[in-house]
């Protein structure tokens, strides 16, 4: 990125040097997940939201922006140039002289960023209205600098601590029905697969974000979240796994091989180019039912011949990704369909099923689902809890549409018909990790203490026309954890905001706390 750093601003932030009272020294800002009313989470039932926002994120950025943008862009830049590359931005768009230099040069004469951020230990699950991590100068002729570093911290820290949040919501849910029904719990590690790069904002969006999935999950499409990891988190996937996928297919290969001679191209793929290992199978490019019933008992023997790979692992995966997942994969069940007078399902001519709210006709694959129709094809085992597990040899992921709620239903509705959770894959979209903004957990940073000729000051903010959520902390803070919540302390001394568990992690253009990606998985999972 060659933008200046400076311009990663709210343009009135270029003015707020100038407005703060005649000797000002300090300004003391936290960055807060304040309310969930927004969130995309569950609200009730199995797994539902508990409250907890997964802090993750900071030390990335910290390292991209704080220290590699600022140093190449700005502070290793002759003076004249980098100060002119500011200036012309203000004088351009706010009129000749608008915004005065004078800051931006002494900034640069410094040479790095005197701003000091204490934070939280990222892998937290912290509660609502606690901050995560708080900033202020380190030079009170830089006051100015601290809210001026709100947009660009804002923006680059909001997203991937939603992102892991929400990742940390599937898995969450994903551990409930895995202990309910005895699925294998190891497996929840590749349960829920990001499929999200294609619809987020940019590359570097989808690497962030795709990062803050992997807290909790391995299962990624997302390449470039594995560099993330190993570039700002001290990752090395040749000594620890981050993330991983299987070979798969998509339409234009399925096309490509023609409708008619469909299960050809099936055969070629688990006998000739995948003999071992897994392979996913894009199986909605015309006839997903027809795949999932002909097509799979045509292939048993040869998918059942299939060999393990030096993994283990010789699975053939058929994937839907068209139309209802919820009714796709689970199938309806019995209270769904339309009785007749004794009690019988009502069918037609065709053998096709009624379901009773819309009187629409399904055929017996529709009825039945996609999990129930590899089932009776191939079998399988059960669980200790005795819930059916698929055959070894096949397997089902959905990815497309898929949200919470309907993971949620599918997992529910799987569990009704006698099915361990572990049956199914779920494809995480751009649905779930870019449908989201910074007020789906209103994440804000403000202002609550400053130093003013030597007097510390507290701020706060309570608007009268808000329903309370924007109601800010006051003074200088302190978060402690208390019977395994975070608990926000305000108005402290500075001797009590020494305390607590905001610890240290940037100072003067230096990160002095660093993170490794497997201590923040450990953290999470140790906390959840």
């Amino acid at each position: 990125m060659k933008i200046n750093p400076l311009n990663l601003i709210d343009f009135y932030k270029s003015g707020h040097v100038f407005q703060y009272p005649e000797g000002t020294q300090k300004v003391y800002s936290n960055f807060t997940p304040r309310s969930d009313r927004l969130a995309p989470v569950l609200r009730e039932g199995p797994g539902a939201f508990d409250g907890r926002v997964l802090f993750f994120g900071l030390q990335g950025f910290i390292k991209e922006f704080l220290i590699e943008l600022f140093d190449q862009q700005f502070f290793q830049l002759p003076k004249e140039q980098a100060v002119r590359r500011y200036q012309r931005r203000m004088d351009n768009a706010l009129g000749p002289g608008a915004v005065p230099v004078h800051h931006i040069e002494a900034l640069h004469e410094l040479g790095y960023l005197p701003v000091r951020i204490k934070a939280l230990l990222e892998g937290s699950l912290v509660n609502l209205k606690v901050p995560v991590f708080t900033i202020t100068e380190t030079l009170p002729a830089f006051f100015w600098l601290v809210n001026y570093l709100e947009t660009m911290l804002s923006n680059g820290v909001w997203k991937p601590m939603t992102v892991a949040t929400i990742a940390r919501q599937y898995r969450r849910l994903l551990e409930v029905f895995c202990e309910q029904t005895g699925a294998d719990p190891s497996f929840i590690d590749w349960q829920a697969h990001d499929f999200s790069a294609r619809g987020m904002a940019n590359p570097e969006d989808a690497s962030r974000c795709g990062a803050g999935h992997l807290v909790s999950f391995c299962g990624t499409d997302t390449v470039s979240a594995i560099d993330y990891v190993e570039d700002f988190y001290g990752a090395d996937s040749d000594k620890e796994l981050l993330g991983g996928s299987v070979p798969a297919t998509e339409h234009s290969v399925m096309s490509m091989g023609g409708q008619l001679d469909e299960v050809s191209t099936f055969r070629r793929l688990i006998t000739e180019v995948y003999p071992s290992g897994i392979v996913s199978i894009v199986s909605d490019t015309w006839d997903f039912w027809q795949v999932i019933t002909h097509h799979a008992v045509t292939l048993k023997a040869e998918i059942l011949a299939r060999q393990p790979n030096a993994l283990g692992q010789a699975k053939v995966v058929f994937r839907p990704d068209s139309g209802d997942p919820v009714l796709i994969l689970t199938g309806y069940l019995d209270a769904e369909l339309a009785r007749d007078a004794a009690g019988e399902f009502l069918r037609d001519e065709l053998g096709r099923y009624t379901v009773g709210h819309n009187g629409h006709l399904i055929s017996d694959a529709e009825r039945r689902g996609s999990v129930q129709c590899l089932w009776d094809i191939f079998g399988g085992t059960e669980t200790a809890k005795g819930y059916k597990v698929l055959h070894e040899r096949v397997g089902l992921i959905y990815g497309d549409s898929i949200t919470l709620e309907r993971a949620q239903q599918i997992l529910s509705r799987l569990q009704a018909k006698g099915f361990a959770s572990g049956n199914v894959v779920l494809g995480v979209g751009s649905y779930s990790y870019q449908y989201l903004t910074r007020d789906s957990f209103g994440m804000a940073m403000k202002a609550t203490a400053g130093i003013v000729g030597g007097e510390l000051r507290e701020l706060s903010k309570d608007p009268k026309t808000d329903s309370g959520v924007k109601k800010s902390a006051v003074g200088l803070l302190r978060v402690e954890k208390v019977g395994g919540d975070y608990v926000l302390l305000d108005r402290q001394t500075p001797e009590q905001e020494a305390q607590g568990l905001l610890e240290l992690v940037f100072e003067n253009g230096k990160l002095l706390r660093e993170q490794s990606f497997a201590d923040i998985r450990a953290r999470v999972r140790a906390d959840a």
